[in-house]
């Protein structure tokens, strides 16, 4: 039997019965090619917005459309049959009703065949969540550093660091827990406070730059195969260096390419050129 046909994929149901016990292990992904890489190493895909920056240079996530998400949300899931694949929802294609959320949500979920749908906010979005689920979509809550709204915020800075600000991410992420969220990404927050809050609720958290005691860790896969280089996040650590593999690749093979030695005679069909110090004979037989 095929992969695809032999597979349960994993429900964020199974991720909720796993809180408190074995890690949850997520990373990101926005195209088919690295979702089938991954697939069987991680127990949750996020296909993230920040698909923005990582992939068309964008300065923040502000400017990715519904459409930007649902593409990379097929492609991610042709890729895919045992991960929980999660879509983010885009800036501006939630926050504005529950009404309108629900038209979105819906409809990424209907062209994706994702698992469910990751919104950003707290207390504010309680409400949406809890009109979302109800109406059978999942949805996955984003408390604490909240990139959408980086500006608000002042910039990609560490959440949580006075008593105040601590108690309202608190807050934040039992109010959307509360309204039925089954999991809560908690990003960017001093580490006591991602302890905290995962003692003090009854949902998985997955933590990016927040805790160990996290139920489950996400990091960005281009971050930590050092393959999107223009900023290193603290949080981060590097697994491969990949940008500096594929500039030496690329400058062997313009090495090559200039002095002839690639394509050699087995790059080539029916080959009839000289026989040379790179060029041997070939063997009448492989063309049969």
């Amino acid at each position: 039997m095929s992969k695809a046909t032999n597979t349960k994929r994993i429900a964020l149901t199974d991720l909720l019965a796993r809180k408190g016990q074995e890690p949850i292990v997520c990373l990101t992904a926005y195209t088919t090619s690295i979702s089938r890489l991954i697939d069987d190493h991680v127990d949750l895909m996020l296909v993230g917005d920040s698909l923005g920056m990582v992939l068309y240079g964008m300065d923040s996530t502000l400017g990715v459309t519904v459409d930007m998400m649902i593409a990379h949300g097929k492609g991610v899931m042709r890729g895919s049959t045992k991960a929980c694949v999660i879509v983010d929802m885009p800036f501006g294609s939630y926050e504005e009703s529950p009404q309108v959320a629900f038209r979105n949500c819906s409809r990424v979920m209907a062209e994706t065949r994702c698992s469910g749908v990751k919104l950003e906010g707290g207390v504010e979005m309680a409400e949406t969540i809890s009109f979302l689920v109800k109406r059978g979509i999942p949805v996955v809550a984003h408390v604490g550093l909240t990139p959408q709204s980086v500006h608000a915020l002042g910039g990609f800075k560490a959440q949580g660091k006075s008593d105040e600000a601590a108690e309202s991410i608190v807050e934040d992420a039992k109010a959307v827990a509360a309204a039925g969220a089954s999991a809560v990404v908690i990003e960017g927050v001093v580490e006591p406070l991602g302890a905290r809050i995962t003692r003090e609720i009854d949902v998985p958290t997955i933590g990016i730059g927040a805790s160990p005691q996290c139920d489950g860790q996400i990091l960005v896969t281009e971050d930590i195969i050092g393959l999107f280089a223009e900023f290193k996040p603290k949080f981060v650590k590097r697994y491969a260096q990949m940008d500096e593999m594929i500039t030496q690749a690329v400058r062997d093979y313009k090495a090559e390419v200039q002095t002839r030695v690639f394509p050699a005679p087995e790059h080539c069909f029916g080959y009839k050129g000289p026989v040379g110090h790179n060029n041997p004979p070939k063997d009448a037989s492989e063309d049969k």
